[in-house]
């Protein structure tokens, strides 16, 4: 596998590579805050570092109670694990399906975690010709009763596109019907304009069959505090990660910054007013180009198909690369191909330069 189809943000191996220091690379693959973690946060954490002589609550009381307060979600409901692989993981476990339906593209950890449960699984295509929008009515019929478990990001990685919460729970009603589970990977509704409008996270108190994980590395820009969280209502799921998990599974810097992580208004205002400017302000742009296409988002990337055959998005990469620009080729993603790349919103100006390069490139 090349580097470029790897996951994003692999900038070790970038410097490995190229010769390049990590700290020169302008990351535009890995999906993460431009404005870093909380300055506040830090801070404080800075000043705090003792907690690590201490022991987390293995109930995780104030940290479940936080995410409570910022998700509406009820604190009982509420689970926290070492990353959201780990919960992604546990809840895969829990539902033991013979059969998955994946939404695709999508990120390959969820049919590594179905393969090693022991099951099999089919991707349910967003197709270009629908602007990978979902067609909610295919993808009913294709929720047969063998099907054990149906897995959704939303928005989706890498295409940026959203499941309203209305179609959510027409799905989880058919879901219930068959006596199937759906797990919804919300890592970067944070990020989307219209977040009440396509979360998941209020339907859980009226289906048991739903657990919804997000994780903290995107939005809060702290991939290396391994901090996901998880709602469901689900007693079987919950019981099973409350036997199985490892005690203290979320470590204490993590439960005290998530404490304070998730109450820092001013930094969640701060980033959707950023992001959501610039996610429209670039794909105005880009909407004028004749060479490539832009698809619209509500994640903190874009989305893009090269009109052209002058250049593939490998090469692309190549070049980008070469002047310390990281973007991500999508071709590993499932139905796509050599023509599609993907790059997260940063700051103003990396993204203008990045828009200047390609725009030479393709244009």
């Amino acid at each position: 596998m090349s580097l470029m189809h790897q996951h994003g943000g692999d900038l070790d191996e970038i410097q490995r590579l190229y010769g390049i220091p990590r700290e020169e690379i302008i990351d535009f693959s890995g999906n993460i805050n431009p404005l870093g973690f909380p300055k506040n946060v830090e801070n404080a954490l800075a000043a705090n570092l003792r907690i690590i002589s201490t022991y987390p609550d293995k109930r995780y009381t104030a940290l479940r109670e936080a995410i409570g307060r910022y998700t509406g979600a009820a604190a009982e409901h509420i689970v926290v694990g070492n990353g959201s692989t780990e919960l992604i993981s546990t809840f895969i476990q829990t539902v033991h399906a013979e059969h998955a339906v994946i939404l695709g593209p999508a990120y390959s950890e969820y049919e590594r975690e179905v393969t090693l449960s022991g099951g099999s699984f089919t991707y349910f295509p967003l197709k270009e010709e629908e602007g990978f929008r979902l067609n909610l009515d295919a993808l009913l019929h294709a929720l047969t009763p063998e099907i054990g478990i149906f897995i959704a990001c939303n928005p989706n990685n890498p295409t940026g596109t959203a499941i309203r919460t209305g179609e959510m729970r027409q799905i989880l009603a058919h879901c219930k019907n068959i006596g199937a589970s759906v797990m919804v990977d919300e890592t970067y509704i944070e990020f989307s304009d219209i977040l009440p409008e396509i979360c998941s996270i209020p339907l859980v108190e009226e289906f048991d069959n739903l657990f919804v994980v997000r994780g903290t590395s995107k939005f809060f820009a702290a991939p290396g505090l391994r901090l996901g969280y998880g709602v469901s209502s689900n007693h079987a799921f919950l019981e099973r990660l409350k036997t199985n998990q490892d005690p203290w599974s979320v470590n204490s810097l993590a439960a005290f910054a998530g404490e304070r992580m998730f109450s820092d208004t001013a930094f969640h205002q701060e980033t959707i007013a950023l992001i959501s400017g610039e996610r429209k302000r670039a794909f105005q742009e880009l909407s004028g180009w004749k060479n490539i296409k832009a698809y619209p988002s509500e994640a903190n990337f874009i989305l893009l198909r090269l009109l052209t055959e002058t250049v593939s998005a490998a090469e692309l990469f190549e070049k980008l690369i070469h002047k310390k620009m990281l973007i991500r080729d999508a071709a590993s993603f499932t139905f796509l191909d050599e023509s599609y790349l993907r790059f997260c919103i940063l700051s103003p100006e990396q993204n203008a330069a990045l828009l200047r390069e390609l725009k030479t490139l393709v244009e």
